[in-house]
C-alpha cells in the first residue's frame, strides 16, 4: 500500500502540535498530537530546520535527508497515521552519518503507539 505524506500548512496545526507530546533525541525532537480535521489515512508530517542551523543549502539537506528516513520508516514498520507530526531538526543531523540518524528516529517512532 503506498502512502501519501502531506505536510502541515496551517499555522493553527503547527502551534496545536507544539501543545502535544514530545519525544527528544540527539537529532531531533518529535512533536504529535491527534489532529481530528485532518485526513487519518495520510502521513502528516512537518519537518523544520531553524535557520540557526546554517543557510538554505544545509537546512534543505537536513530537511531531504529526514524525508528520506521517513519514507523508509513507513515500508518498514507501523505508524500510527492517527497523529500528526512535526520534526523539528538539530544541527548534528549535517554532520553524522544518515545509518545512525535512522537507527535512533525508528527507535523513537517504535515508541509512539
Amino acid at each position: 500500500m503506498k502512502v501519501i505524506i502531506c505536510s502541515l500548512s496551517k499555522n493553527e496545526d503547527f502551534k496545536s502540535l507544539l501543545k502535544g507530546k514530545k519525544i527528544n533525541n540527539k537529532y531531533s525532537t518529535i512533536f504529535f498530537k491527534k489532529l481530528d480535521h485532518l485526513n487519518p489515512k495520510q502521513l502528516n508530517i512537518s519537518f523544520i530546520a531553524k535557520k540557526k542551523i546554517g543557510n538554505s543549502v544545509i537546512r534543505n539537506k537536513i530537511k531531504r535527508r529526514l524525508k528520506n528516513i521517513m519514507r523508509d520508516l513507513v515500508k518498514q514498520i507501523k505508524i500510527n497515521y492517527k497523529y500528526s507530526y512535526l520534526i523539528i531538526a538539530k544541527k548534528i543531523v549535517f554532520n553524522d552519518k544518515f545509518a545512525d540518524i535512522k537507527k535512533e528516529l525508528f527507535l523513537d517512532f517504535k515508541r509512539i503507539k
